[in-house]
């Protein structure tokens, strides 16, 4: 068997990830000599590994009030801002959610991928907002994770589309992929060419004249902009969402100063205990007000 699959199988509450990293790191050894990945263990081989230290994050923790759902030892779940960033990157400062997370788990993060920070498995874009869970720990991470790859997660949205769907509900299966002459944006593309399989049911909540709707979006894949993409497709992009066709009118009393998107309910079953969990947050105070502008208050 391969080596990095045979010790996965034999020590199933380590990752085969975490493996890699010994394997990487030279820490798997045959009669002193360090094997690789994909050696192949026979019986009677005797291995000796060990797991490389877990190196502390060089992000620095920024004290940063967070919104806890719901937090115990192994996950927590956050109602995040819209205009918070999830991971540092370019351009970003130091006041992003990571940045928060060490701080407020000190000391009790994952070790994913062999440094200190919060086991995120599922993102938000910056402008979104709503619920975002994080695992605390390597097992809670793999559970989480698998449910995620495997599509038990509930994932419902709220979102304010310019016009009125024609219909009261809907399901759209089109593939989405990197848009070919903007690298920073997704498109409808077709599968098999750069596309992959994207699943959205859609349902009309409210109307506001012919301006706008609220839809309620659940997502059965997790591809980047999906929904963005999705109902821009049927001709109803997001408001303040310019980068997908939406476009300022006089007749909207009040501009949106974001995306009008909101991850409201996210269900899934607790990584160790198996119990469902049921996580909403209610609609920020900008999206409460677009619709109050929206209904002529």
């Amino acid at each position: 068997m391969r080596a990095d699959k045979a010790l996965a199988a034999a020590y199933p509450e380590h990752s085969r990830v975490a493996f890699q990293r010994s394997f990487d790191a030279g820490l798997v050894t045959r009669q002193g000599k360090p094997l690789e990945r994909s050696s192949t263990f026979r019986g009677g081989d005797v291995i000796e590994f060990s797991f490389p230290d877990v190196v502390a994050a060089v992000l620095r923790a920024v004290d940063i009030p967070l919104a806890i759902l719901f937090e115990d030892k192994s996950l927590l779940a956050i109602d995040k801002p819209a205009g918070m960033v999830v991971h540092p990157g370019a351009g970003t400062r130091e006041d992003t959610l990571v940045h928060a997370l060490l701080a407020h788990c000190a000391g009790s993060l994952s070790g994913v991928g062999g440094v200190e920070r919060p086991g995120i498995v599922h993102r938000l874009d910056r402008e979104t907002s709503g619920v975002i869970v994080v695992a605390k720990t390597d097992a809670a991470h793999r559970a989480l994770a698998k449910q995620f790859a495997e599509r038990t997660v509930v994932k419902e949205y709220l979102a304010l589309v310019s016009g009125v769907p024609r219909l009261m509900s809907g399901t759209i299966h089109k593939a989405i992929g990197r848009n070919v002459r903007q690298r920073h944006k997704m498109a409808v593309v077709e599968e098999g060419h750069g596309g992959r399989a994207s699943w959205t049911d859609w349902e009309l909540v409210e109307r506001y004249g012919d301006l706008a709707a609220l839809v309620t979006c659940t997502l059965h894949t997790g591809r980047t902009h999906q929904i963005r993409v999705h109902m821009a497709s049927l001709g109803h992009p997001l408001l303040g969402d310019s980068a997908y066709g939406w476009k300022e009118t006089t007749r909207m009393r009040r501009s949106p100063g974001r995306v009008m998107l909101h991850a409201a309910r996210l269900s899934l079953a607790h990584p160790m205990t198996g119990k469902a969990l049921d996580f909403r947050a209610p609609l920020p105070a900008d999206f409460r007000a677009q619709i109050r502008s929206l209904k002529g208050g």
